[in-house]
Protein backbone atom coordinates (compact mmCIF):
# COMPACT_ATOMS: atom_id res chain seq x y z
CA UNK A 1 0.00 0.00 0.00
CA UNK A 2 1.48 3.18 -0.80
CA UNK A 3 1.95 5.93 2.40
CA UNK A 4 1.29 9.11 0.05
CA UNK A 5 -1.85 8.77 -2.71
CA UNK A 6 -1.15 11.45 -5.28
CA UNK A 7 -3.75 12.41 -8.18
CA UNK A 8 -3.75 15.36 -10.52
CA UNK A 9 -7.09 16.30 -11.55
CA UNK A 10 -7.97 19.82 -14.15
CA UNK A 11 -4.82 21.70 -12.07
CA UNK A 12 -4.65 20.79 -8.97
CA UNK A 13 -2.76 18.35 -7.22
CA UNK A 14 -4.37 16.27 -4.40
CA UNK A 15 -1.70 14.96 -1.67
CA UNK A 16 -3.38 12.25 0.64
CA UNK A 17 -1.34 11.11 3.50
CA UNK A 18 -1.62 6.95 3.72
CA UNK A 19 -1.05 5.19 6.78
CA UNK A 20 -4.46 5.70 8.36
CA UNK A 21 -3.94 2.49 10.75
CA UNK A 22 -1.00 4.80 12.35
CA UNK A 23 -3.02 7.99 12.34
CA UNK A 24 -1.08 8.74 9.31
CA UNK A 25 2.14 9.47 11.23
CA UNK A 26 5.23 10.02 9.53
CA UNK A 27 7.79 7.53 9.29
CA UNK A 28 10.61 7.69 6.72
CA UNK A 29 9.18 5.99 4.25
CA UNK A 30 6.34 8.91 3.94
CA UNK A 31 8.62 11.90 4.53
CA UNK A 32 10.52 10.63 1.49
CA UNK A 33 7.16 10.07 -0.55
CA UNK A 34 5.67 13.42 0.72
CA UNK A 35 9.06 15.01 -0.53
CA UNK A 36 8.90 13.35 -4.35
CA UNK A 37 4.95 14.46 -3.99
CA UNK A 38 5.67 17.89 -2.88
CA UNK A 39 8.41 18.24 -5.54
CA UNK A 40 6.53 16.52 -8.25
CA UNK A 41 3.54 19.82 -7.64
CA UNK A 42 6.01 22.31 -7.57
CA UNK A 43 7.69 21.70 -10.81
CA UNK A 44 4.66 20.39 -12.69
CA UNK A 45 3.48 23.73 -14.39
CA UNK A 46 0.43 22.74 -15.52
CA UNK A 47 -0.42 22.25 -11.73
CA UNK A 48 -1.73 25.54 -9.94
CA UNK A 49 -3.02 24.38 -6.14
CA UNK A 50 -2.65 21.42 -4.25
CA UNK A 51 -4.82 20.34 -1.54
CA UNK A 52 -3.29 17.96 1.10
CA UNK A 53 -4.97 16.10 4.11
CA UNK A 54 -5.17 12.84 5.94
CA UNK A 55 -6.47 9.32 5.08
CA UNK A 56 -8.87 7.80 7.47
CA UNK A 57 -10.93 10.54 9.02
CA UNK A 58 -9.41 10.42 12.27
CA UNK A 59 -6.36 12.22 11.82
CA UNK A 60 -4.55 14.80 8.92
CA UNK A 61 -1.11 13.55 10.97
CA UNK A 62 -0.33 12.85 14.75
CA UNK A 63 3.10 13.45 13.57
CA UNK A 64 6.61 11.76 14.01
CA UNK A 65 5.99 8.03 13.83
CA UNK A 66 7.47 7.61 17.91
CA UNK A 67 7.35 3.56 17.50
CA UNK A 68 9.81 4.27 14.47
CA UNK A 69 11.96 6.53 16.50
CA UNK A 70 12.17 4.19 19.38
CA UNK A 71 12.79 1.06 17.29
CA UNK A 72 15.97 3.26 15.40
CA UNK A 73 16.98 4.53 18.51
CA UNK A 74 16.23 8.21 17.12
CA UNK A 75 15.76 10.81 20.18
CA UNK A 76 12.37 12.58 20.59
CA UNK A 77 12.72 15.91 18.17
CA UNK A 78 15.73 14.81 16.01
CA UNK A 79 13.81 14.90 13.17
CA UNK A 80 12.83 18.17 11.74
CA UNK A 81 10.18 18.45 9.76
CA UNK A 82 9.40 21.10 6.57
CA UNK A 83 8.76 21.04 3.27
CA UNK A 84 7.05 23.89 1.57
CA UNK A 85 9.81 26.79 2.49
CA UNK A 86 13.07 24.09 2.01
CA UNK A 87 11.98 22.90 -1.51
CA UNK A 88 10.63 26.59 -2.29
CA UNK A 89 7.21 25.34 -3.27
CA UNK A 90 5.93 28.74 -3.53
CA UNK A 91 2.60 27.83 -5.21
CA UNK A 92 -0.55 27.66 -2.79
CA UNK A 93 -0.91 24.69 -0.57
CA UNK A 94 -4.34 24.07 1.37
CA UNK A 95 -4.65 21.98 4.24
CA UNK A 96 -8.00 20.17 4.84
CA UNK A 97 -7.80 18.84 8.41
CA UNK A 98 -10.26 15.74 9.16
CA UNK A 99 -9.07 14.65 12.58
CA UNK A 100 -5.81 15.09 15.20
CA UNK A 101 -3.23 17.48 13.64
CA UNK A 102 -0.64 17.34 16.32
CA UNK A 103 3.36 17.63 16.48
CA UNK A 104 4.65 16.96 12.96
CA UNK A 105 1.15 16.50 11.74
CA UNK A 106 0.36 20.17 12.89
CA UNK A 107 3.45 21.59 11.81
CA UNK A 108 2.63 20.36 8.33
CA UNK A 109 -0.52 22.44 8.28
CA UNK A 110 1.32 25.47 9.54
CA UNK A 111 3.41 25.41 6.24
CA UNK A 112 0.48 25.31 4.40
CA UNK A 113 -1.40 28.62 3.47
CA UNK A 114 -4.54 27.89 3.94
CA UNK A 115 -6.28 25.70 6.54
CA UNK A 116 -9.52 24.26 6.63
CA UNK A 117 -10.87 21.76 8.94
CA UNK A 118 -13.72 19.53 10.07
CA UNK A 119 -15.82 20.18 13.10
CA UNK A 120 -14.39 17.15 15.31
CA UNK A 121 -10.44 17.86 14.50
CA UNK A 122 -7.85 18.54 17.12
CA UNK A 123 -4.72 21.10 16.57
CA UNK A 124 -1.62 21.45 18.55
CA UNK A 125 1.76 21.25 18.79
CA UNK A 126 2.55 18.96 21.92
CA UNK A 127 6.36 19.00 21.55
CA UNK A 128 7.16 20.16 24.97
CA UNK A 129 5.43 16.90 26.16
CA UNK A 130 7.90 14.63 24.37
CA UNK A 131 10.70 16.53 25.59
CA UNK A 132 11.43 18.61 22.08
CA UNK A 133 11.25 22.50 20.83
CA UNK A 134 8.61 23.43 18.04
CA UNK A 135 10.41 23.14 14.83
CA UNK A 136 8.16 25.94 13.58
CA UNK A 137 8.07 29.20 15.48
CA UNK A 138 6.18 30.34 12.23
CA UNK A 139 3.26 30.00 15.35
CA UNK A 140 4.21 32.69 16.52
CA UNK A 141 3.82 35.50 13.85
CA UNK A 142 0.44 33.48 12.72
CA UNK A 143 -1.91 34.30 15.88
CA UNK A 144 -1.82 36.27 19.25
CA UNK A 145 1.65 35.98 21.36
CA UNK A 146 -0.57 34.77 24.18
CA UNK A 147 -2.39 31.93 22.12
CA UNK A 148 0.67 30.96 20.80
CA UNK A 149 2.61 30.54 23.55
CA UNK A 150 -0.14 28.96 25.35
CA UNK A 151 0.03 26.06 22.61
CA UNK A 152 3.87 26.02 22.58
CA UNK A 153 4.34 25.85 26.26
CA UNK A 154 1.54 23.71 27.54
CA UNK A 155 1.66 20.69 24.64
CA UNK A 156 -2.29 21.07 24.43
CA UNK A 157 -4.69 20.52 21.64
CA UNK A 158 -7.41 22.64 20.71
CA UNK A 159 -10.49 22.24 19.19
CA UNK A 160 -10.96 23.41 15.47
CA UNK A 161 -13.56 26.07 16.65
CA UNK A 162 -10.83 27.54 18.93
CA UNK A 163 -8.28 27.32 16.27
CA UNK A 164 -10.82 29.37 13.91
CA UNK A 165 -11.61 32.06 16.67
CA UNK A 166 -8.30 32.52 17.36
CA UNK A 167 -7.48 32.94 13.48
CA UNK A 168 -5.79 29.61 12.86
CA UNK A 169 -8.51 28.27 10.27
CA UNK A 170 -9.73 29.58 7.75
CA UNK A 171 -13.09 27.57 8.30
CA UNK A 172 -14.72 24.75 10.16
CA UNK A 173 -16.85 22.57 8.05
CA UNK A 174 -19.20 19.85 9.44
CA UNK A 175 -17.42 16.61 8.00
CA UNK A 176 -14.98 15.34 5.33
CA UNK A 177 -17.40 15.54 2.22
CA UNK A 178 -17.93 19.57 2.86
CA UNK A 179 -13.92 19.43 3.78
CA UNK A 180 -12.93 18.35 0.11
CA UNK A 181 -16.16 20.40 -1.30
CA UNK A 182 -14.67 23.94 0.65
CA UNK A 183 -11.03 22.80 -0.33
CA UNK A 184 -11.71 21.89 -4.36
CA UNK A 185 -13.64 25.39 -4.26
CA UNK A 186 -10.58 27.49 -2.49
CA UNK A 187 -8.90 25.41 -5.08
CA UNK A 188 -11.01 27.02 -8.11
CA UNK A 189 -10.76 30.33 -6.49
CA UNK A 190 -6.49 29.97 -6.30
CA UNK A 191 -6.74 28.94 -10.25
CA UNK A 192 -8.49 32.37 -11.34
CA UNK A 193 -5.84 34.06 -9.95
CA UNK A 194 -2.31 34.75 -12.04
CA UNK A 195 -0.18 31.49 -10.84
CA UNK A 196 2.66 34.07 -11.30
CA UNK A 197 1.57 37.07 -9.10
CA UNK A 198 0.31 34.26 -6.42
CA UNK A 199 3.88 32.88 -6.20
CA UNK A 200 5.49 36.06 -6.22
CA UNK A 201 3.13 37.07 -3.25
CA UNK A 202 3.67 33.87 -1.32
CA UNK A 203 7.59 34.16 -1.57
CA UNK A 204 7.01 38.06 -0.39
CA UNK A 205 5.06 36.71 2.04
CA UNK A 206 7.95 34.18 3.59
CA UNK A 207 10.49 36.49 3.30
CA UNK A 208 8.32 39.21 5.24
CA UNK A 209 8.60 36.56 8.06
CA UNK A 210 12.21 36.42 8.27
CA UNK A 211 14.13 39.60 6.40
CA UNK A 212 14.52 43.36 7.12
CA UNK A 213 11.92 45.31 5.59
CA UNK A 214 14.70 47.06 3.26
CA UNK A 215 15.21 43.29 1.68
CA UNK A 216 11.24 42.72 1.92
CA UNK A 217 11.54 46.07 -0.81
CA UNK A 218 13.56 45.11 -2.67
CA UNK A 219 12.65 41.32 -3.33
CA UNK A 220 8.99 43.20 -4.21
CA UNK A 221 11.35 45.90 -6.82
CA UNK A 222 12.82 42.66 -8.47
CA UNK A 223 9.52 40.38 -8.18
CA UNK A 224 6.84 43.08 -9.86
CA UNK A 225 8.67 42.99 -13.78
CA UNK A 226 8.54 39.53 -13.72
CA UNK A 227 4.87 39.40 -13.17
CA UNK A 228 3.40 42.62 -15.04
CA UNK A 229 5.65 42.36 -18.21
CA UNK A 230 4.14 38.76 -19.13
CA UNK A 231 1.50 37.62 -21.36
CA UNK A 232 -0.39 36.68 -18.35
CA UNK A 233 -0.35 40.48 -17.25
CA UNK A 234 -2.02 41.03 -21.09
CA UNK A 235 -4.44 38.54 -21.16
CA UNK A 236 -5.71 39.79 -17.57
CA UNK A 237 -6.30 42.51 -18.61
CA UNK A 238 -7.91 41.22 -22.17
CA UNK A 239 -10.12 38.51 -20.40
CA UNK A 240 -11.22 41.32 -17.80
CA UNK A 241 -12.86 43.40 -20.30
CA UNK A 242 -14.13 40.39 -22.30
CA UNK A 243 -16.31 39.20 -19.19
CA UNK A 244 -14.38 35.57 -19.23
CA UNK A 245 -11.82 33.79 -17.44
CA UNK A 246 -8.41 34.37 -17.80
CA UNK A 247 -6.76 31.60 -19.57
CA UNK A 248 -3.23 31.48 -17.99
CA UNK A 249 0.14 30.98 -20.04
CA UNK A 250 2.73 31.05 -16.93
CA UNK A 251 4.63 33.42 -18.67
Amino acid sequence: MSVILYEKRDQIAYITLNRPNSLNAFNHELEDALTQAFTDYRDDTTLLAAIITGAGGRAFSSGADLKEMTALGEPSGSRTSGWVEKLEIWKPVIAAIDGYALAGGFHLALECDIRIATAGSRLGDREARVSAISANMNLLNMIPMGEAKYLLLTGADISAEEAFHIGLIHKVLPDREALMQEAQSIAEEVKLASPLAVQAMKRLAYANQTQALQAVTELSKSLRPQVYQTEDAVEATRAFAEKRKPVWKMR
